[in-house]
């Protein structure tokens, strides 16, 4: 779906992006010196359990970790200075050796089109440095998938948790390399979740990244989010950035989007998304009783694809635009979407949500619209996602 002003584009497309990389970052090695001795407090912390409930930063930083790599990627020879050479962050997941980063650590992207470094390294808490190999990547979700040697070092896989439970407030801490700063602890709050934002590394939007305070530089990309009880919940994107510094705004990939990506990449080494071909607007009460919507709540059809999925399936765009409490652009006469496969769509993101999580292309699926007074079932068959959605429309 092309991107409108709070919507979805055929699985949601992003309008112009404002988030800057919060990595790579382009430091040498970090030189990790230790003192022989007593166990430090970390040591002593890593034994004990982390809290479920009381967020205690110290114990997740000890008992986590051992899990948390810093990511260097060469896209020339590293055994020559490479002017594209990038650093990341990024977790072990799995004991037989996966690691999961952002694409854009392991790839050219956002420049297009991209394509993966031909050498990765991930490095260790302890400073010990192993060659990994790029399983694959997802452009849509900034997901990428490493896979290291379970032999060639101690492997401590991280748990991964249930990103739809995240809730704004709650405490998290994040664990990366910013500005090459190897497995550097940051705290913070969930402060949004369910919004759809403008992806690093694709034309689409991505659904219900998690938005924190916690901060986030250079480096920290593709590193973990956890919650208060050491389960990663998100993977560490993108920042908000007018100066290009941490402002208190930055944005994780969900790990239930992660999970998803990593299965179907590891499983078929691509990972589909279904595409429908509207771009959305949200329809609220207010905006329905000005202009006659019959429904309160959903998303406002503003235009259809010329031959995409929702246009043979006969959906309706909006035949104008007026302006409604102080937006100009507000769309009249499109279908509302209310519904999608018994699912229920109360706005353009709950449409981005349904679209690019639950439908798959080629299953016919049922949106229910309201168009004018009458409740309609419109039978949909989505299609693949191609790389770039259509030009945007305008009603």
């Amino acid at each position: 779906m092309a991107a409108a002003a709070a919507a979805a584009l055929l699985g949601g497309a992003a309008g112009a992006a404002t988030a800057l990389i919060a990595g790579p970052d382009h430091n040498g090695k970090t030189v990790i010196v230790r003192e022989s001795g007593s166990p430090s407090p970390q040591a002593r912390l890593a034994s004990a359990p982390v809290g479920r409930t009381r967020f205690d930063p110290a114990r997740i930083y000890a008992a986590r970790v051992d899990g948390v790599v810093t990511i260097y990627s060469y896209f020339g020879s590293p055994s020559v200075v490479d002017p594209h050479a990038a650093q990341g962050s990024g977790f072990v997941v799995s004991r037989s050796g996966l690691v999961l980063t952002d694409a854009h650590v392991i790839t050219t992207a956002p420049a297009r089109p991209a394509r993966a470094a031909k050498q990765v390294y991930v490095e260790f808490d302890d400073g010990d440095r192993v060659p990994a190999h790029v399983v694959g990547y997802d452009l849509f979700s900034d997901v990428g998938v490493l896979r290291v040697e379970s032999s060639a070092h101690r492997l401590s896989p991280v748990p991964l948790g249930n990103s739809a439970r995240v809730a704004v407030g709650e405490s998290v801490a994040a664990i990366g390399s910013p500005f090459g700063r190897q497995n550097s602890l940051s705290v913070g709050v969930v402060s949004g979740t369910t919004k759809p934002i403008a992806s690093l590394t694709s034309d689409y939007d991505l659904p219900d990244a998690i938005q924190t305070d916690a901060p986030i530089n250079r480096g920290n990309s593709g590193g973990p989010l956890f919650d208060a009880a050491g389960r990663v919940v998100g993977i560490t994107a993108q920042i908000r950035s007018d100066s290009g510094l941490n402002q208190g705004v930055g944005f994780a990939v969900p790990i239930n989007a992660a999970r998803r990506a990593m299965r179907a990449l590891v499983a078929h080494g691509r990972v589909r998304y279904a595409y429908v071909g509207v771009s959305t607007q949200d329809l609220t009460p207010a905006i329905a009783r000005r202009l006659g919507y019959a429904a309160g709540y959903g998303a406002i059809v503003a235009c259809v694809e010329t031959g995409g999925p929702a246009d043979r399936a006969g959906l309706h765009g909006g035949s104008g635009q007026r302006s409604v409490l102080g937006r100009p652009d507000v769309v009249q006469g499109g279908d509302v979407i209310v519904a999608v496969g018994g699912r229920r769509v109360q706005s353009g993101s709950d449409l981005i949500r349904i679209v690019s999580e639950k439908l798959r292309p080629g299953r016919r699926t049922v949106f229910t619209v309201m168009r004018e007074t009458s409740r309609l079932r419109v039978l949909v068959v989505p299609v693949d996602r191609p790389a770039a959605p259509a030009a945007a429309c305008t009603p």
